[in-house]
C-alpha cells in the first residue's frame, strides 16, 4: 500500500470499502444504503428508490451556475464468479483483494472493479469540494449485470441533467458512444429420470477455459463449457444417461466449467483424452477434462432424453451470428448458452442474446425458439434493452475528445461495442440525452482473472475531473 500515489491511494480506500460489502446482483441493498449513509454525511441531497438505485445530488461550484447538469453514472451490482476451489460466499462474505504491481484482482474470485472503481471515482468526487464543476447527479443504478432492472425501473424524473457520463468501459483511450441491445431467453425441455441399473456411474468435469464476457469477449470464439460437455456426453460410445449436469453461472459470461454426472455400459475414460487433445485449440489450451468413477446411481435420464438433449444444445447457435455491414470488426449480433441445468426433472438453460440491429435480435430469438421446439423444449424472452444508437453531433464527446488530447496529446479512440449498456435505456427515458461511455484498463472481467490497473484509474479520475471543468 505504502508504494501508492495519494490519488491511487483515495480510490483504492472508496474502492475498498465497496468490497468489504457483498454485492452481486440482486443483493444490492446494503452497498445502496453505503451510498446513501456516504452521501447524508456529506449533507448531499440523496434519492434511493425501491430498487435500490441511488441518485446523489451535488451543487454547481461558484462561476458554473450557468451550465448544464451532468450526470455521472456506474452499477452497483457485479458479477459473482469464483474458481472452483475456493470456499466464497458472495450473499456474506467480503472480497480479499490483492494488489500486486500496477493491478488490483480479488483472491480466488471475480474483483467488481466492473463496475465498482467507476462508484469509487463518483464518490472521491463527490467528496471533494476542490474541484470545479457544474451541477452534478451521481446515478448508481443496480443490477445491471443481469438484465439492467435498475436502469429498466429507474424513475427518469429524479433526473434533470440530460449530459451523461457512463463509467462501465474497460479501456483507457477509447470513448464508447453506441452499444448493443439485448435480451434474456429462458430455455425449458421437461424430462423424466427412470430406473437405471447395471449401469457404472463417473463424474465429468470440464476446466480451464478461458471464459470472459459474453458480449465485448464473443469474437474471441473461447469454448463455451456447458456446450462443450453436452458435445462430449452426446458422442460417447455406448449408451451413456445424463444424471445431473451443470454449466456456467451467469447468462452474460462465457461458461468456463462445466460438470455432469452420467451412467454408462463403457469406459469414457479413453474417449475423454481424445476429445480433450482435439478440442484443446488456441482459444482455450488449458482445457482439462477429468473423468472418475461415482458412486452407484439408481435413476438418471434415458438414453433417448439423453440424446435429444445433447442434440439440442448441439444445435443451438453459438457465439457470433453476423458482424456488422457498416462497422468493420464490430459483431452484430450473438448468442451465449451462459447458464445450463439438467436434473431428474429435466434441463433449464438461460441465453443471452445481443444485436444492434432490434431485427435481427428477434430473428435470432425465433431462431432458437424454433430450433427448441423441434427437440420438444420451449423458450420464453424478457429482459428486452434498447440498442444505443450513435448520436452523430455530440457537444460532450467534442469536449471531452478536446480535453483528451490536451491531457494526453493523443487522439481518442470512438467506438461501439458488442455489449449492453444502460446508456440505451437513458437514452430511450431522458429525450435529448447527451452520453459517452469511458472507463480504465481491465481485463478478463466476469471472471475470476479480473484485474484492474491502479495507474490507467488515476489517470482516468483526472481526465474525469477535467470534463467536468470544462463542461
Amino acid at each position: 500500500m505504502n508504494q501508492l500515489s495519494p490519488e491511487a491511494k483515495l480510490l483504492y480506500d472508496y474502492f475498498s470499502g465497496l468490497a468489504a460489502i457483498p454485492h452481486g446482483s440482486g443483493n444490492t441493498k446494503g452497498i445502496s444504503d453505503h451510498c446513501v449513509s456516504f452521501a447524508k454525511s456529506l449533507g448531499l441531497a440523496v434519492i434511493q428508490d425501491v430498487h435500490n438505485n441511488v441518485i446523489i445530488k451535488k451543487p454547481t461550484t461558484p462561476g458554473y451556475e450557468d451550465h448544464p447538469t451532468v450526470i455521472l453514472q456506474g452499477h452497483l451490482d457485479m458479477v459473482c464468479e469464483k474458481d472452483p476451489d475456493v470456499d466464497f460466499d458472495f450473499t456474506t462474505d467480503s472480497l480479499k483483494l490483492r494488489l500486486e504491481g500496477d493491478f488490483l484482482s480479488a483472491e480466488g474470485t471475480t474483483l467488481g472493479g466492473d463496475n465498482g472503481i467507476a462508484i469509487a471515482m463518483i464518490m472521491a468526487i463527490l467528496a471533494d469540494n476542490s474541484i470545479p464543476h457544474p451541477a452534478i447527479e451521481a446515478l448508481f443504478t443496480t443490477d445491471e449485470e443481469t438484465g439492467m432492472d435498475g436502469a429498466m425501473g429507474l424513475d427518469p424524473a429524479a433526473l434533470t441533467g440530460r449530459l451523461l457520463l457512463n463509467l462501465d468501459s474497460e479501456a483507457e483511450g477509447i470513448f464508447t458512444v453506441s452499444c448493443a441491445g439485448g435480451a434474456r431467453c429462458d430455455l425449458s425441455l421437461p424430462l423424466e429420470a427412470s430406473p437405471a441399473k447395471g449401469m457404472q456411474a463417473y463424474q465429468i468435469t470440464l476446466s480451464g477455459l478461458a471464459g470472459g464476457h459474453s458480449g465485448v469477449e464473443i469474437h474471441q470464439g473461447r469454448m463455451n463449457a456447458a456446450r462443450a460437455i453436452c458435445r462430449l456426453i452426446g458422442t460417447l460410445p455406448g449408451s451413456p444417461r445424463i444424471v445431473s449436469l451443470s454449466g456456467g453461472n451467469k447468462d452474460n459470461a462465457i461458461p468456463s466449467h462445466g460438470t455432469a454426472l452420467i451412467l454408462t455400459d463403457q469406459d469414457p475414460a479413453a474417449f475423454i483424452d481424445s476429445f480433450t487433445h482435439e478440442n484443446r485449440l488456441s482459444t482455450d489450451p488449458e482445457l482439462t477434462i477429468s473423468v472418475t468413477p461415482a458412486a452407484p446411481v439408481n435413476t438418471a435420464l434415458s438414453v433417448e432424453d439423453t440424446k435429444t438433449l445433447c442434440s439440442m444444445i448441439t444445435a443451438l447457435p453459438d457465439g457470433v451470428v453476423a458482424m456488422s455491414r457498416d462497422i468493420p470488426g464490430l459483431v452484430e449480433t450473438s448468442l451465449n448458452l451462459g447458464i445450463l441445468r439438467v436434473d431428474e426433472k429435466g434441463l433449464s438453460g438461460v441465453i443471452s442474446v445481443r444485436s444492434s440491429v432490434t431485427s435481427e435480435k428477434l430473428a435470432l430469438i425465433d431462431r432458437v425458439s424454433a430450433i427448441a421446439t423441434s427437440f420438444g423444449a420451449s423458450v420464453e424472452s424478457r429482459n428486452h434493452y434498447p440498442a444505443w444508437e450513435y448520436k452523430k453531433d455530440s457537444i460532450l464527446r467534442y469536449t471531452m475528445a478536446r480535453v483528451y488530447t490536451e491531457l494526453t496529446g493523443k487522439t481518442p479512440v470512438i467506438e461501439a461495442i458488442h455489449a449492453g449498456l444502460e446508456c440505451g435505456l437513458f437514452a430511450e427515458k431522458l429525450p435529448g440525452l447527451d452520453a459517452v461511455s469511458i472507463g480504465p484498463e481491465m481485463y478478463d472481467i466476469h471472471t475470476p482473472r479480473e484485474r484492474l490497473s491502479i495507474s490507467s484509474s488515476v489517470r482516468t479520475f483526472e481526465f474525469v475531473k477535467a470534463i467536468l471543468a470544462a463542461l
